[in-house]
């Protein structure tokens, strides 16, 4: 019996859909062959902004990555992302450069939420949304590397449909995980049910050979660690001496006397020592002298592991005290007045049970899978950071925090790796990932985003004059007290401390004079460092758009047709994306238009007729084939070409290029 894969179905889940007017989102239902669905658009290079990397200056600090090569290799199309997706995976020029080798990708489609936005909008019935996500997601699954992953930003319209569809384009055995994003910073009360207070980023791989970067530890992180007793290998914080699973680690569960108190001391219940017998008497030798020795606590040992005494071993020794307690409670005592305490530390001063140090780890924080929004942001932060770009301009309604796009990226690519959003809007994604030292693909429909939002913040990135979002960074609070603050105070909460008593004595004139209160404030003095500057623009970008349709389909006529802008140049490059050849630089001087291996095209505008073979096959070269692509082919062309040079053809436009009629296959 074959087995069946779990699949999403819907409404007309075998069609096509075509924009129904250029430039706005809406679409209807075609056919898959139709030519225009399946006409590939080539890319029109216009401008290239370039920019400059600023020098440094004493006035700051300067991150790792204000020294990254700012990148150069990078695209931002204007036109529809399907159109453009395709084009990236079929064009072979575009092609040789993008698929397979996309590192991450990271969208923010609509999300069918039926309210139209002032950017886009936002409306799609469902089945369409569907449609049009899958068309797009099989395109971004070849662009992506076999390490690569996508990051698709959802709301819960449509999280549950998205999930399914992932499941069915990735495979459900590379769904990585969701992430929640607090997008809130306040609730809302005008909400009919709930106040959404989070999106989700759900997160694919396309391979097993995906890994994650790990996050740098924050201060934060850091602030249970203190060096209460001066410890030569710095700050560390009290851990758990112990591990789970006694039961089958028996010959770990023994007991260890208390050099202080002499309490012979036990795991706790279904727990065992974490190290090493051997290991754990050089540990405690560092309190008081110590030897192994077998005791009679069987039943107390059992207890412990959860089986009964019959079961227990009884050749596993206890650690006790090799000289009197007397004389090892004076040799502990003393060292613990010292400092510099051995690994296995004597909780409550030193009387009570062990505990362990356990040291700030030399490595990166694992991803976790909330991310609250005094972490990367949230809506209102992307809101100012739009105002702050765009004085006097109304902003995205659902912007995204430039801090956000900064985790995400950082998580899933390296400096040099290829970025690429097909829903730009801002262009947040790509304004971050130049900041970062990625390369980026992006591209934006409307053109009134393109215009006013997508490209001019993208130019401000490489001149170097956008300073906001992850363009630099408040420099960090340290301990600037005579004394150093007390453990487990941080920076930010002696800050905060003098921040409070500043307001309870704001209104008492003799507290704010008294040396009491100074002396407070002096045991709680911090300092700022110099701001962080993360980005120093430079680098740049090409700026494209699509080209102009050159096939139609005429419903009264029920064929396919040429459109008026099928001519020149742009015919040309539309005939040898459609037909998978390179097209020749202009800058070379052959007299073919494109080539694929040792074929070459050559596209002919009117009639082809035996003496243009002729004058073509006339250029060849040894072994070389040639495919003639022509608007009108006279009746004998084809079987002279054939006769004369074989293996090459003769290719009726549009007619050869798409063979299509409704209802029929291409």
């Amino acid at each position: 019996m074959t087995q069946q894969r779990l699949q999403l179905t819907w409404y007309n889940k075998d069609k096509a859909l075509i924009p129904t007017e250029t430039g706005k989102y809406g679409y209807r239902w075609v056919e898959p062959s139709d030519p225009r669905y399946c006409e590939t658009h080539t890319l029109v290079m216009d401008e290239y902004i370039q920019g400059e990397q600023s020098p440094k200056s004493d006035e700051y600090q300067y991150s790792e990555y204000a020294d990254l090569e700012p990148q150069t290799d990078n695209l931002l199309v204007h036109g529809e992302s399907g159109d453009v997706l395709e084009a990236l995976t079929r064009v072979p020029e575009l092609a040789e450069k993008y698929v397979g080798n996309v590192k991450l990708v990271y969208i923010d489609p609509p999300f069918n939420t039926a309210q139209t936005f002032d950017s886009y909008e936002d409306n799609l019935e469902h089945s369409i949304w569907l449609t049009m996500m899958r068309d797009r997601l099989l395109h971004l699954k070849r662009l992506l590397s076999d390490d690569g992953s996508i990051w698709v930003h959802l709301d819960d319209k449509e999280d549950h449909r998205m999930r399914v569809l992932l499941d069915e384009i990735f495979g459900a055995g590379n769904f990585v995980t969701e992430v929640i994003w607090q997008k809130a910073d306040s609730p809302r009360n005008d909400a009919k049910y709930f106040s959404s207070d989070h999106d989700i980023i759900v997160v694919y791989a396309k391979s097993e050979a995906f890994k994650v970067n790990g996050l740098p530890r924050t201060v934060a992180d850091n602030a249970r660690f203190s060096n209460p007793d001066n410890d030569p290998k710095g700050p560390w914080w009290d851990g758990d001496p112990t591990a789970n699973d006694a039961r089958f680690h028996q010959g770990m569960v023994y007991a260890i006397q208390q050099p202080i108190t002499g309490e012979l001391i036990y795991p706790a219940r279904a727990r065992h020592w974490a190290f090493d017998q051997s290991k754990i008497l050089e540990i405690v030798n560092g309190w008081a002298p110590y030897k192994l020795e077998i005791l009679d606590d069987t039943d107390a040992r059992a207890e412990l592991c959860g089986i009964s005494p019959e079961e227990v071993r009884r050749d596993v020794p206890a650690l006790v005290l090799a000289v009197p307690l007397n004389e090892a409670k004076e040799q502990a005592e003393e060292i613990y007045e010292g400092g510099n305490w051995p690994v296995f530390i004597l909780r409550s001063g030193g009387e009570g049970r062990f505990g362990k140090k356990s040291y700030i780890p030399n490595r990166l924080n694992v991803p976790r899978t909330l991310w609250p929004n005094a972490e990367v942001g949230h809506n209102r932060t992307s809101k100012s950071e739009i105002k702050a770009l765009f004085p006097g301009k109304t902003p995205f309604s659902t912007p995204k925090p430039e801090a956000l796009l900064k985790r995400i990226i950082h998580i899933g690519s390296k400096p040099g790796d290829i970025v690429l959003d097909c829903f730009a809007g801002s262009g947040t994604t790509a304004a971050v990932a130049q900041k970062m030292g990625r390369r980026w693909v992006t591209c934006e429909l409307l053109d009134s985003t393109f215009r006013d939002f997508t490209l001019p913040r993208l130019e401000k990135v490489v001149y170097g004059t956008d300073e906001g979002g992850v363009s630099r960074s408040e420099g960090e609070r340290f301990d600037d007290s005579p004394e150093g603050l007390p453990d487990k105070m941080t920076p930010e909460d002696a800050n905060q401390f003098t921040s409070w008593l500043n307001k309870l004595i704001s209104n008492d004139d003799a507290l704010k004079t008294s040396s009491d209160v100074k002396k407070l404030k002096q045991l709680a003095k911090t300092k700022k460092s110099k701001m962080l500057v993360n980005w120093r623009g430079g680098g740049g970008f090409q700026v494209a758009h699509l080209s102009k349709e050159c096939f139609d389909y005429d419903d009264s006529l029920g064929r396919v047709m040429l459109t008026e802008a099928a001519t020149g140049d742009t015919l040309v490059k539309s005939i040898a994306a459609n037909l998978g050849f390179r097209t020749i630089p202009d800058s070379c001087t052959s007299p073919f238009d494109a080539h694929r291996g040792d074929t070459y095209l050559k596209v002919v505008e009117g009639i082809i007729d035996a003496d243009t073979v002729d004058s073509i096959v006339g250029k060849l070269g040894e072994g070389e084939k040639i495919v003639i692509a022509g608007t009108m082919v006279m009746d004998g062309a084809r079987e002279h070409l054939r006769k004369i040079s074989k293996g090459s053809r003769v290719i009726a436009v549009p007619d050869d290029v798409f063979r299509y009629t409704k209802g029929g296959a291409r």
